[in-house]
Order: structure tokens, then sequence, then C-alpha cells
């Protein structure tokens, strides 16, 4: 297997700065689908993990939802044994259809990659996102109405998961593989016009390339990565705040003088504090939130999810739980 070639090269240079934050002989893990991405992602750690004697152990999820899957799973175990690995976890999943084929699937996955992480004591879990992935990320974000931390795509780091390849093309994936000899699987289901990922990829992406001009999902990355940042700075600002209130009773003038996308997040983290489920708060529920503190008619309390009842008395807002 050629280690020097341009693709591999540049996969090898996104991996390596996290290699060498962990300790000799610590164990660190790679999804592993079978596609180019995360073959590309897995042979360029068992490169460079060598010098550095860290254990890169791949985790392999068999999803069970096509008839062979079991023998794909079979088919990337394979390809990577001919990489050179030799201690591979794989197991299957238990999708359970909540919201939509795609999320669920990836629900079950990442339940796999937990269970990894607390067998190996694994400090890095490998994920092979690519700059392709960010730009679908974001158009499905701005199709959404989403706002910034959404549009912002995935995180480059979410520890104990890493995407080291978030800059880096999906061609660059493909050459790597074609570099070292390696034969990655296509997914059927990456070219099923019923997700809507998928019309991004095949329909609305290469449209844009075309109307607008080349390089597109780089401009689309770029963007996500600008808008993470102006989003955790906002989301520091805002928990610098909230540290200092009580969640449960909160003055309407300091609220008025906060930005309104500092205040958001300062009632989101309230109203998150009062009770209601993490992830349940939508705009929409924000916005009658909102109106008690700026636009204040004499309206009555606004209820929300997990019990969290949301009143304007005597200019202050008051949470309560009430289950």
């Amino acid at each position: 297997m050629s280690i020097t070639t341009p693709g591999l090269l540049a996969v090898r240079a996104a991996v390596a700065p996290w290699l060498d934050k962990c300790e000799a002989h610590s164990v660190v893990l790679v999804g592993c689908s079978g596609g180019a991405d995360s073959l590309a992602l897995a042979i360029a750690l068992h490169v460079e993990s060598k010098d550095r004697e860290i254990k890169v152990i791949p985790v392999v999820v068999d999803h069970g939802l096509q008839e062979n899957s079991a023998e794909v799973a079979h088919r990337a175990i394979s390809e990577l044994k001919r990489i050179g690995f030799t201690e591979i976890f794989s197991q299957r999943a238990h999708v359970t259809m909540v919201d939509g084929l795609e999320a669920s699937a990836r629900r079950a996955r990442y339940q796999v990659f937990q269970i990894a992480i607390e067998n190996f004591g694994a400090q890095y879990f490998f994920l092979g996102h690519t700059q392709d992935d960010q730009a679908e990320s974001v158009l499905l974000g701005i199709a959404r109405g989403s706002g910034t931390k959404s549009l912002s795509g995935m995180p480059f780091v979410n520890l104990p998961y890493i995407r080291p390849m978030i800059s880096l093309s999906r061609e660059v994936t493909l050459a790597a593989c074609a570099e070292s000899g390696v034969t990655p699987w296509e997914d059927p289901h990456n070219l099923d016009q019923r997700f809507a990922r998928v019309r991004v990829r095949e329909n609305i992406l290469p449209l844009m390339e075309r109307e607008i001009g080349p390089g597109i999902s780089e401009a689309l990355a770029r963007s996500a990565k600008i808008l993470r940042q102006d989003a955790e700075a906002l989301d520091q600002w805002a928990a610098e705040i909230f540290s200092e209130i009580d969640p449960r009773d909160l003055d309407i003038h300091a609220l008025e003088a906060l930005p309104v996308a500092v205040r958001a997040r300062v009632l989101r983290l309230a109203i998150y504090a009062a009770g209601a489920p993490s992830g349940s708060i939508t705009a929409d529920h924000l916005a009658p939130i909102e109106a008690l503190v700026t636009d204040w008619k004499g309206q009555g309390a606004t209820s929300l999810p997990g019990g969290v009842k949301v009143s304007r008395i005597s200019g202050r807002l008051s949470l309560l739980n009430q289950p």
C-alpha cells in the first residue's frame, strides 16, 4: 500500500495533529461503513498510528436496514483487514423508527459508537464526514429555516467525536482509496432520491455549481465554519449571563437590554433549567416568550414541553414546572 500519494497525504495531515494529542498505547476508534470517506480515514489513521504506538480500532455498524446488510458489514471488515487492522469492533444496531429512517439510523449508530467508546476507554472517536457532507448539512438547514447553530453544520470537534476531514472534499477520499488499492462500497441509500440529503447531493449542489460557479461546497463549508464561530461566541455570552441569574425569576428590563440572539439563548437555557426536555424548544416555542418580554399586552401564561409554564408577573418572567 502506498503511503505517500497526494490524496492520502491530505487525510494523514488532517488526522496527525489529533494523534499527537494521544498518549502512547492509548486507544482511538474510527467509524467505518466501508464507503470511501471512512475507509480513507481508516487508512490514514492506520499509517499515522504506527510510529506513535497508538492502537486504532475500527467500528463497523450493521444497521440491518437492507437485505444484504450483514454482507456489507462483512465486506467492510474484509477491507479493513486488508489495510492491516487486526482488531475490529462490529455490532448490529437496533434501529427504532421514530423520526424518519435517516435520523433513526443515526441514533442507533451512535448508540453502538457509545458502547465501543465505553468498552475500549477511547479518548477520540474519528468520523469520516467531509466538506461535501458539511455543505449538504448547511443547505438542508437553510431549507428548514434553521438558526445559526444548525446552519453552522456539523462541529469539527464534539468530544469524543472528531471530524478531521471536514475541510477535505470527497474527491480527496476517493483518491486516497484509489491510491491505496482499496475498493470502497457505495451505499445504495446514497442514490435514493427519497432522501432529502441525496436530492441535495445529486441535484441541488450540481445545479448550483453549474449556474453559480465552481467551489460551492467549499464556500458553504467556509460559511458554516464562520457561523459556528459566531454561534459559539453567542452561546458563551448567554451562558455567562445565565450563570448570574435565577432562571425561574427573570428581570424583564435586563432581558430587554440584551440583543435578540443572546436573549433567545438565555430564555432557552432558563426553560431547560425549569424542566423542558433537552432539545425540545424550537423558535416557535420561543416566540410567545419573546412577546412577553418585548410586546407585552397583558397576554397570559405560555405552556411549554415538560410542563414548563412561563408568565409575566410584576415586570418579571416566572418559570414554573407543572407536570
